[in-house]
């Protein structure tokens, strides 16, 4: 570890980074290269996460061991220790294996599983979240005589987590204003129908077993895997496992994400246990793929760009087509009170109407019909 000096000037250089509305990889990418000068290690996850289930989606990640890919997010998801959701709301939302093992890596079914066969010595973990949601969760390595983290790196990393939730669901919201500028281009953005919806199945080891012939093009769709699971997305694997952290106890939160596909439009996915006759046999899970509803999308959307749970309502009754007098009934304020609470609202999300904020939350401002004329030279 470096000298104090040294540590605030990084956390300053992380605070700048997350203060420019970065693509949430380049974020990601300038953050990883800050901690590596401060915190040296050989191997990261860093997936972000769905605000409200808190399941992971859109991975970036290095690690000695893509072959196990699924068994990795299993032991990851099914492993109390160091858990991300563990740490949301902690004054210190930074641990480390050792420190949560007590200093006996054995105790964690991800390490005495998976880790200890590639010689990891250590994992420093951290949680991204604020009153908003959980952006996502981070997960560094260090293996062989690397050693193992200490307690002020854990602290280094652990006041780094507020910048970086906060740079992260800004990110987030960029993006849906970027989809949105998208549709005011010049040349018209035309937009495929999604498909419909898919089911995928999977053993407890979370193998494919089985699909529907419509989820070949919704995996498409998703965020490829690293070899040899170029054709099962991370997302698949995530919502799976969470559903078998569910049914083991270890974490309550919903098995499902919403995840943005490109040009404004984002999937729901959903994880359950099929029913199965067979005596003695263990039903598979499953996991469905659809568009993803507007409810949903609002949801996200209101967390993304900070709104308040009244906002939110307001988002939502607006989207039903309510009039400015039937708002006000249903929220029990005056009229003049929901004219400022659009103001806010316009204010937070960056539009001037009531249609272009429909129009950026829903995604539909991001796509223009293809009226087959060419478009006029700017």
């Amino acid at each position: 570890m470096t000298t104090s000096w040294a540590l605030s000037r990084s956390l300053e250089r992380i605070g700048e980074l997350c203060r420019d509305v970065l693509d949430d990889k380049e974020l990601r990418r300038g953050v990883l290269a800050e901690l590596g000068r401060m915190v040296p290690f050989s191997a990261f996850a860093w997936p972000l996460s769905d605000p409200e289930s808190a399941t992971g989606i859109a991975p970036m990640a290095r690690i000695p061991c893509p072959e196990e890919l699924p068994e990795l997010i299993r032991l990851k998801y099914l492993t109390p220790g160091c858990r991300w959701t563990a740490l949301i709301g902690l004054p210190r939302p930074a641990t480390t294996l050792l420190m949560a093992t007590g200093g006996d890596p054995a105790r964690s079914p991800l390490w005495s599983g998976l880790l200890n066969r590639y010689g990891v010595t250590d994992v420093l973990s951290a949680v991204f979240a604020d009153k908003h949601g959980c952006w996502a969760w981070l997960d560094l390595w260090r293996a062989g005589d690397e050693g193992t983290f200490s307690g002020p790196e854990t602290d280094y990393l652990a006041t780094a987590a507020p910048l970086v939730a906060a740079g992260l669901r800004r990110s987030r919201a960029a993006q849906c204003r970027r989809d949105a500028e998208a549709g005011k281009s010049a040349w018209p953005v035309v937009r495929k129908p999604l498909p419909p919806q898919a089911v995928l199945t999977l053993d407890e080891t979370l193998a494919v077993v089985g699909q529907t012939a419509s989820a070949g093009d919704w995996l498409g769709l998703l965020q490829r895997g690293p070899r040899p699971y170029e054709g099962v997305p991370a997302e698949v694997l995530n919502v799976a496992a969470q559903l078998l952290a569910r049914e083991a106890g270890v974490d309550a939160n919903a098995a499902m994400s919403r995840v943005p596909v490109g040009l404004g439009a984002w999937a729901l996915l959903r994880s359950t246990r099929l029913e199965d006759g067979r005596t003695g046999a263990t039903p598979p899970l499953a996991v469905t793929i659809q568009e993803c509803p507007a409810a949903d999308r609002l949801e996200v959307f209101a967390r993304c760009f900070a709104l308040t749970p009244q906002q939110h309502r307001l988002l939502e009754l607006t989207a039903g087509g309510l009039s400015t007098a039937e708002l006000a009934a249903a929220l029990r304020i005056r009229p003049y009170t929901v004219q400022d609470q659009f103001k806010a609202v316009f204010a937070a999300c960056g539009v001037r109407s009531r249609g272009a904020l429909l129009g950026l939350a829903l995604g539909t401002a991001a796509v223009r019909a293809d009226t087959g004329q060419t478009p006029a030279a700017s």
